[in-house]
């Protein structure tokens, strides 16, 4: 381990330590459990768990304290990474093929070697928390990762050889704001093969619930201008090259289709090892993910390869919030599968406050959606939060009152599908 990231652990490790002391996140759960025998509801109740910007991964205590704590207030489902900045968070042999590393280096000084997904599935599965591993970076890497280093023909890029895009992801933002990454070829085979050996790994030999891909699924409008996308788009084109603007109608739905194909890959795979492993989306509102980043996830919903869709509606304006819980594509899949809403809990730089959160919640049931996920699990009562910590514990406490279970995914005609 380099003396940098001894230190930035054992900076984690202080900061930690303090608010163990100090009372700050950790519940009194006296009052909580009295709770558990109310009757039963049914509604999805989930959080991310990341490791950009938040140290729940990085201290040995922290896994073992959210998990207690979403389970006294009646989550339901947690949605862990497993994939993120050229880094597997669970132990990988198709990982360590690639990069070298099994998992993320910095997990194995934390947890002595220990198998982090196995120690949450291990932790989570006693309190009836759904696991549904997620697959966060998707296509993306840091450019001076293994990965990017070790395979620049696995890269595509933009006209003129750009090869990465400043992506502002907000969790991203709060410690880089210029922060570049590269993106994996999702129409180059080896580059296919690589994800689907992550996804296969995942699901083989974990006693999950499901796998979740989201809005890095996909690739940039602007990229596809890499000599593998452009042999292969001349060789179907007779001879023509991609057009030069990326907005092209064909042109975008071409490369769209090539992904959609990789989708379905993505839940052959899954399904063939684990029929009732869910197959999970959380992307942006359709029409933004297919203008910039050629996700085609309607048509996705549509020819059944997707299981569950928690939509990304992480906006402040309550009419603008609404605005995109009544959007055609949401209306269609509501009628297809369970389908439940993201809301931002805030960042390091941006916090929310508890009574928007609790706003957004109620305009989601009031509409009758299947559920909600909180992005992330830091910023729901721990100290980067406006209100204290025991105060929004309260709040999610009373719009939490009794346990709830996760609604079946529908069983349609052709698969073979279920509760995991």
């Amino acid at each position: 381990m380099t003396r940098l990231a001894k230190l930035f652990f054992s900076y984690l490790l202080f900061i930690q330590l303090i608010l163990y002391l100090t009372g700050l996140s950790i519940p009194s759960f006296s009052n909580y459990e009295q709770k558990s025998n109310l009757p039963t509801t049914t509604e999805i109740r989930g959080v991310w768990l990341t490791n950009v910007a938040s140290s729940v991964l990085f201290v040995p205590w922290g896994i073992n304290r959210a998990i207690d704590q979403l389970s006294a207030l009646n989550f339901n489902t947690i949605y862990p990474v497993v994939w993120n900045r050229g880094y597997t968070f669970y132990k990988s042999s198709a990982a360590k093929s690639v990069t070298g590393f099994d998992t993320q280096p910095l997990l194995n000084f934390v947890h002595g070697g220990q198998d982090v997904l196995a120690k949450i599935v291990a932790l989570a599965k006693p309190k009836n928390l759904s696991v549904i591993p997620w697959f966060e970076y998707g296509f993306m890497a840091p450019p001076d990762s293994v990965i990017a280093k070790r395979h620049p023909e696995w890269l595509t890029n933009g006209q003129g050889g750009v090869v990465s895009i400043s992506e502002m992801l907000p969790e991203e933002s709060d410690n880089d704001p210029t922060n570049k990454l590269v993106w994996l070829n999702p129409l180059h085979p080896e580059v296919q093969q690589f994800i689907l050996s992550l996804i296969t790994e995942v699901v083989t030999n974990y006693h999950i619930d499901g796998i979740q891909i989201d809005d890095h699924f996909g690739m940039p409008v602007q990229f596809g201008y890499d000599p593998y996308t452009t042999e292969l788009y001349q060789k179907e084109h007779q001879g023509k090259s991609p057009p030069r603007n990326h907005f092209d109608g064909e042109w975008m739905k071409w490369r769209a289709n090539k992904i959609t194909r990789f989708m379905i890959q993505v839940s052959q795979v899954v399904k063939e090892i684990k029929p009732n492993v869910k197959v999970s989306l959380s992307p942006n509102s359709q029409a933004f993910a297919y203008r910039y980043y050629l996700q085609d996830w309607a048509n996705w919903i549509k020819t059944g390869l997707v299981d569950e869709l928690i939509l990304q509606v992480y906006r402040n304006d309550k009419s603008s919030f609404v605005y995109e819980l009544e959007q055609p594509a949401v209306k269609l899949a509501r009628t297809q599968i369970p389908v439940a809403i993201g809301i931002s809990t805030g960042t390091l730089r941006s916090p929310v406050k508890i009574e928007q959160i609790r706003e957004q919640v109620q305009a989601v049931r009031d509409r009758s959606f299947f559920g909600i996920s909180f992005f992330y699990w830091e910023s729901l009562w721990g100290y980067i939060t406006p209100e204290s910590p025991p105060y929004r514990r309260q709040v999610f406490q009373q719009m939490f009152t009794a346990k709830a279970a996760r609604p079946l995914a529908p069983v349609r005609e052709g698969k073979r599908q279920g509760e995991g």
